[in-house]
């Protein structure tokens, strides 16, 4: 199933914000090609918008896609950017977004990374002791202030997640019991606190799921502010999922929102001056993004159809499922250059030596010829820098924000 926004012409060619993928790959000089419609992301972020209550801020995860015309397309669309390394902070400043909209998480900072961000007036994200020491010595020898805020492991999860990032030992964040001595800590010299991030659990397709969390996450930060003078701002991580595979159903963020209202309307006292955020990556921006990739042969192996193509998992390790998935399943993926009715059962595989570069097994498409070229879909999320771009030494990808 493809994701919404990719029609066809009357010659059965896919449109990719109202042109051919042909004349993209054209203007771009090359295959592979990665296509990103700024149209389809502004679109997502107007969906949020609607379905959200109107406190919530809307933060965008970086790591997802940090394409930097995707980020300044994105910059004045969203109220921050979070980042987790100190390439992705440079990132954000570079697309004009504000530093103290911007926030750094990641359990492994190194000091030059603490210090630039310190430096720049960013929001650490601190996840241990540790870090929070360093970040005091750091801050004392520039002789500024830190702007910190505390990420706690909760004792929950996101029930159903992909990846789920609480609820036991985890190497991010600090566990509840030590929050409340680290909090005590952030409110003297040289911080300047701005509040809390728990994250419990990512790509989740149950609005039920995520309104459970999301409350139990309210009461949490509740529960930690008697710790604190005032509680700024608490960022209620993300977890929003998309729908890669046959018969998954997209979240319904109506609902998410509807409960996420509630939720805050009845909020204890103590965070009655609080505000809060949501960060998200992948339901930003995977379903506005496509992997282009021509077949370069066709070939039959013991009664299987095999198309070859320039591309592979060395652009797109997610949708080869080497990335994170238990058991394999396709993307959906179509050929971009011709549509038909009559369908053939073929495997489309990269152009690398190994077993792993499977890009679709037994897909049913229309046949494929040399020549033609192949749509991998849902690659705005974890697609190009999610991948061992340099194996084997073939070229990198192109990329170009449409629409």
């Amino acid at each position: 199933m493809m994701p919404p926004g990719f029609p066809r012409d009357e010659q059965g060619r896919l449109l990719i914000a109202g042109r051919t993928a042909e004349s993209w790959v054209e203007e771009a000089g090359d295959t592979p090609l990665f296509l990103y419609d700024a149209g389809l992301v502004a679109a997502r972020v107007a969906e949020f918008r609607a379905a959200m209550p109107a406190e919530i801020a809307l933060h965008y995860a970086v790591k997802a896609n940090p394409l930097p015309e995707l980020l300044q397309a994105m910059a004045p669309l969203v109220d921050g950017f979070d980042v987790a390394s100190a390439g992705e902070m440079q990132r954000a400043l570079d697309a004009g977004m504000a530093a103290d909209r911007i926030s750094f998480a990641g359990p492994g900072k190194r000091d030059r990374e603490l210090e630039a961000a310190i430096a720049a007036g960013i929001t650490l994200h601190i996840e241990s002791a540790g870090e929070l020491a360093r970040a005091a010595s750091i801050a004392t020898q520039l002789g500024k202030r830190a702007r910190v805020a505390l990420r706690v492991n909760p004792p929950f999860d996101l029930k159903g997640s992909g990846m789920r990032m609480g609820g036991g030992a985890r190497p991010f964040g600090v566990d509840v019991e030590m929050a409340p001595d680290l909090l005590r800590r952030m409110q003297q010299p040289p911080f300047d606190f701005r509040g809390l991030h728990i994250f419990a659990g990512s790509q989740n397709l149950d609005a039920g799921a995520i309104a459970a969390a999301q409350q139990q996450t309210v009461t949490l930060a509740a529960d930690l502010a008697q710790f604190t003078p005032t509680m700024p701002l608490v960022n209620l991580g993300g977890g929003f999922g998309v729908p890669y595979f046959p018969r998954e159903m997209p979240l319904d963020i109506a609902a998410v929102g509807a409960d996420l209202a509630q939720t805050l309307a009845s909020r204890p006292a103590a965070l009655a001056a609080t505000r809060f955020a949501i960060e998200l990556g992948r339901w930003l921006v995977a379903e506005a993004g496509v992997y282009l990739t021509r077949i370069v042969d066709r070939k039959e192996s013991r009664g299987t159809v095999y198309l070859v193509t320039d591309g592979g998992l060395h652009h797109q390790l997610a949708a080869s499922g080497n990335f994170g998935t238990v058991v394999r399943r396709n993307y959906p993926v179509s050929n971009a250059s011709r549509d038909s009715a009559v369908l053939e059962t073929q495997s489309v595989v990269g152009c690398l030596c190994t077993p792993l570069d499977r890009l679709a097994d037994a897909a049913e498409l229309p046949r494929g010829e040399v020549g033609d070229l192949i749509a991998v879909f849902m690659a705005g999320a974890y697609g190009r820098t999610a991948s061992p771009e340099n194996f084997l030494g073939h070229p990198p990808p192109l990329e170009r924000l449409v629409g």
